[in-house]
C-alpha cells in the first residue's frame, strides 16, 4: 500500500468494486475492505438484479412506476429515471465481466418475479446473485494494475485536506496507517448491526455514514429503514434471509394457524412490497397473539426447490428445516437502509471530491421502501456515474493532494463492555416496523449519553471502539429524525 492514490474507495462490495472498475486505468485506485474482501452486504444478496433488458413484455415506465409505488411516491423522480434507463447497460457489463446469470434452455436470461414488480425482470444466479457478482468483479479488479485491494483495513477518521483527503486506518485491527487521496468514494454498505436482529453481516455498522457525518456531510432520511418480512425466525443475531424470490416463485405466507392471511391487509397478497408485508405480519401477530409465521412452498417439489434455491435450501437444513417437506419459520428483520449520505445524480456528496455509492448513500431512488432487487442495480448505476464524474474532474482539476507527515495516537483506555449491545436493544425496542414513540424518546436520551461518553472518554482506537462510535452515531441520527418527524 502506497501513501498516496488518485482515488480512495472505502468498501469492497458491489458498489465499491464496480466504481473501481469503471474508473480510467490511468488513475491509481485503493479499495479498502473492512474484513475479508468477500464480506459485505452485497455478497449476501440472494434475489438478483432488476432491469428492463427487453421491451417485449416490459418497459422503463413500468419499472419506474413499480419503484415509485413501492417507495410510497417519496422517491426522487430523476434518480429513479436514471436508475431504470441506465441499469440495463450496467447489467450487460456485468455479463462481460463474467457474471454467470442463470439462463433458460434456449440460452436466454432467466428472469424471476419479486414482491412489488409487475413483470418478471429480475436476473439472478441461483439464489446467491450477490456472491456471484462480487466473485466476478474481484477477478476483474485483480487483473488491473491500477487497482490495489487491501483487506482488514478499518478507516477510523477521514479528514478533508487541500485537494483531497487524509484517511487514518487500523490495519489488521492494531496497526495505524495513513493514506492520502485526491478523491474519496464511500461505499461502506448498511447499518444493520445497529439492530439486535439483522440480515446484515458483522461489518455493517454504518462506518462510512459516521465518517461523512463527522466531516459535516449532509445525511438524509436515515430513518428510512427497511425490515424484510421473511427472515428465518431463529435465535442468531445475523438472521438468515429467505429471499423475496421465494414468494415470487409462489410461496404462501401463513400465520400461526397455518392459514394464509395477507388478504386481510392487501389485495397484492404475498407479492405486496416489503414494508406492507412486514407491517401486515406485525398486525396479524397482534391479532393472533403469536409471533409464529411460515412460508410454504412445498408444493413446488423437491427437484425444483433444490435447483432454484440451493443456498436457501442448505441454509434451512442447517437450522433443521427441509423446505421441500417443512414450513419455513419467518419473521420481519432489519434488512436495508434507504437513507444515508445525501448525493446528487453523479453520487457527489455535499463535500467537494467526496462521493457515496451503494447502501450508505441516499440517491432518493428507493423512497420510503426499496423495491426488491433494486439495490444491486443502484450500486451499479451510481457507481458508474461516480467513476465518470471523477474521471471528468481529474482532467479539469488536475491538482493533487500533498502527502504530509502524519502521526496518530491510537492508545487509550479499554472500551467498557455492553455499549453496542445496549444500543441494539434500544433500536430493536423503539424503532422496529411500527415505531414506539415513547421508547424512541427514552432511547434517544440514552444513546446520546453513550455517544457523548465515547467521544470524550479517551478510549483506545480499536475495531470495537470504531464500531461502537458508528452505531451510536447512526442510532442518534435515526432516533432524532423519528422524534422530530
Amino acid at each position: 500500500m502506497d501513501k498516496k492514490y488518485d482515488v480512495l474507495i472505502i468498501g469492497c462490495g458491489v458498489a465499491g468494486l464496480y466504481t473501481s472498475l469503471s474508473l480510467p486505468e490511468n488513475l491509481s485506485v485503493l479499495v479498502l475492505s473492512k474484513q475479508d474482501e468477500t464480506v459485505s452486504n452485497s455478497s449476501l444478496a440472494q434475489g438478483g438484479v432488476a432491469a428492463v433488458l427487453s421491451l417485449e413484455n416490459d418497459s422503463y415506465e413500468l419499472h419506474y412506476n413499480d419503484t415509485m409505488i413501492a417507495g410510497g411516491q417519496a422517491n426522487t423522480p430523476d434518480a429513479v429515471n436514471t436508475l431504470v434507463h441506465e441499469g440495463p447497460d450496467q447489467v450487460r457489463q456485468l455479463i462481460k465481466y463474467g457474471v454467470n446469470f442463470d439462463r433458460n434452455s434456449d440460452g436466454t436470461l432467466q428472469k424471476t418475479l419479486e414482491g412489488g414488480h409487475s413483470r418478471r425482470r429480475i436476473v439472478h444466479y441461483k439464489d446467491t446473485t450477490g456472491a456471484e457478482i462480487v466473485r466476478a468483479l474481484l477477478v476483474e479488479a485483480k487483473k488491473r494494475s491500477n487497482i490495489t485491494l487491501v483487506e482488514n483495513a478499518d478507516v477510523f477518521k477521514l479528514t478533508k485536506v487541500k485537494n483531497g483527503f487524509c484517511a487514518d486506518m487500523l490495519l489488521n485491527g492494531k496497526t495505524a496507517a495513513t493514506v492520502f487521496s485526491d478523491f474519496c468514494v464511500i461505499a461502506t454498505g448498511g447499518i444493520g448491526r445497529v439492530y439486535k436482529y439483522t440480515t446484515n453481516p458483522a461489518v455493517a455498522t454504518g462506518d462510512g455514514i459516521r465518517l461523512a457525518y463527522d466531516m459535516g456531510a449532509t445525511i438524509k432520511e436515515l430513518s428510512y429503514v427497511q425490515f424484510h418480512p421473511t427472515a428465518f425466525n431463529g435465535n442468531d443475531r445475523e438472521q438468515f434471509l429467505i429471499s423475496e424470490s421465494v414468494r415470487g416463485e409462489g410461496a404462501y405466507l401463513l400465520n400461526c394457524n397455518k392459514e394464509r392471511f395477507m388478504d386481510r391487509y392487501d389485495k397484492r397478497l404475498e407479492l405486496a412490497p416489503r414494508d406492507v408485508v412486514s407491517r401486515s405480519i406485525i398486525l396479524e401477530s397482534r391479532r393472533t397473539g403469536s409471533d409464529n409465521f411460515y412460508l410454504d412452498i412445498r408444493y413446488k417439489g423437491h427437484d425444483y426447490l433444490v435447483n432454484r434455491f440451493p443456498g436457501i435450501y442448505e441454509g434451512c437444513l442447517k437450522h433443521g428445516v427441509d423446505m421441500t417437506k417443512d414450513l419455513i419459520p419467518v419473521f420481519p428483520c432489519q434488512h436495508y437502509l434507504m437513507g444515508g449520505i445525501d448525493v446528487d445524480l453523479d453520487a457527489r456528496t455535499s463535500i467537494s471530491r467526496m462521493y457515496a455509492v451503494g447502501e450508505c448513500s441516499h440517491t432518493g431512488v428507493h423512497g420510503k421502501n426499496r423495491l426488491a432487487s433494486n439495490s444491486l442495480l443502484e450500486a451499479l448505476v451510481f457507481g458508474k456515474r461516480a467513476a465518470d464524474d471523477i474521471a471528468s474532474l481529474s482532467k479539469k482539476d488536475p491538482d493533487h493532494v500533498t502527502v504530509t507527515e502524519h502521526k496518530t495516537d491510537i492508545s487509550g483506555a479499554p472500551l467498557p463492555k455492553g455499549m453496542r449491545t445496549e444500543i441494539r436493544s434500544i433500536m430493536q425496542r423503539s424503532y422496529f416496523v411500527i415505531p414506539d414513540m415513547d421508547a424512541v424518546r427514552i432511547g434517544l436520551k440514552r444513546v446520546d449519553a453513550i455517544l457523548m461518553r465515547l467521544k470524550n472518554g479517551k478510549f483506545a482506537i480499536t475495531p470495537d471502539y470504531c464500531e461502537a462510535l458508528s452505531l451510536a452515531t447512526v442510532a442518534h441520527i435515526i432516533l432524532k429524525e423519528v422524534d422530530e418527524g
